[in-house]
């Protein structure tokens, strides 16, 4: 059994979804990668009239994520692809920040033994590494700013599935840090609460965060919260809205798992489990190709990632306590 993905966008505001889910007919996908591939984890933003979508692009062949564009103009029609950025591990989650004029990206990468923020150097595939985030290898970190401050919620990784069942916050002054742990971590715990799912953003003057249902499998709905009380000593927040994958894609209605919006347009991907005789063969074509070293990454690398250790050292997490 294995999990595939569809990506799309739908041409209205992330908010709007509170009061109206999205519907079949007005979703725009993303071409389908085959039966052995995805994208999945769709942020996007418009430039020039030109939709750029980035998404994790994962290929069972290979097995290790990297960031991927498609762009769009106006009518919708695809008008060019490739990769946005790519490391040696594995790469998800692209989160988009605009920040002084400038746009960063902040995709997970727990497996390089941090989070790495990076800025836009050349629109919209050339990225360089600016700064280490906190001392733990944050998962699909959410990051916006509210009330004056700089908030970030994320999962964390360890043992049994706490990436699912602990929603983390950390605060900042600055995007680049230093950043403050909550005290209260883990702020929500469960399954259909706490691994974030997309962006945060204001209705009727509440910011409201996307988090996946992990309960049954991973990502099979989206929970709306809404969160009531954010300081740097107190949380509160409360499921207000569920979004299910339905109908809207035949053959993926086994999951729904990011809701990400910018300006007009709001992003979502679904999912459909797969059972096929060609997965042994998949795994042992992985297995060898690793074997052989054919497993890097095939894009250009960002620059910076991991090569300057002192980029990293301003934006530390620092620990109540």
């Amino acid at each position: 059994m294995f999990d595939l993905w569809r990506s799309g966008f739908i041409r209205r505001p992330l908010s709007s979804f509170i009061d109206h889910e999205p519907r079949a007919d007005e979703i725009v996908w993303l071409p389908d990668c085959g039966p052995h591939a995805y994208v999945a984890d769709p942020f996007g933003i418009t430039r020039d009239g030109v939709l750029t979508v980035f998404v994790e692009a994962f290929d069972y062949h290979v097995r290790r994520g990297e960031i991927h564009y498609r762009q769009y103009d106006a009518d919708d029609r695809l008008l060019g692809q490739g990769v946005a950025l790519s490391e040696p591990w594995h790469l998800s989650y692209p989160t988009l920040i605009e920040d002084g004029g400038e746009l960063y990206m902040l995709p997970e990468g727990y497996k390089s033994g941090g989070l790495i923020l990076y800025r836009c150097v050349r629109f919209p595939d050339q990225w360089e590494a600016v700064a280490r985030i906190g001392e733990a290898a944050a998962i699909d970190a959410t990051v916006v700013k509210h009330d004056g401050r700089w908030w970030m919620f994320h999962a964390l990784p360890g043992p049994d599935d706490r990436a699912m069942r602990e929603l983390h916050i950390a605060w900042a002054d600055s995007l680049m840090g230093p950043w403050t742990a909550h005290p209260g971590n883990p702020v929500m715990g469960g399954f259909q609460t706490s691994r974030p799912g997309g962006s945060a953003f204001l209705h009727d003057g509440a910011l409201h965060l996307p988090v996946q249902d992990c309960a049954l499998t991973y990502g099979a709905a989206i929970n709306l919260l809404r969160i009531d009380v954010l300081s740097p000593d107190a949380f509160s927040a409360v499921v207000v809205k569920r979004f299910e994958p339905g109908h809207l894609l035949d053959g993926y209605g086994d999951g729904f798992h990011t809701l990400s919006g910018h300006g007009d347009v709001t992003f979502i991907d679904v999912k459909g489990i797969r059972q096929s005789s060609a997965e042994p063969w998949l795994k042992a074509g992985f297995k060898a190709r690793r074997l052989l070293g054919l497993n890097g990454p095939r894009g250009r690398r960002a620059t910076g990632a991991a090569v300057h250790p002192k980029i990293f050292e301003t934006a530390s997490v620092r620990k109540e306590g």
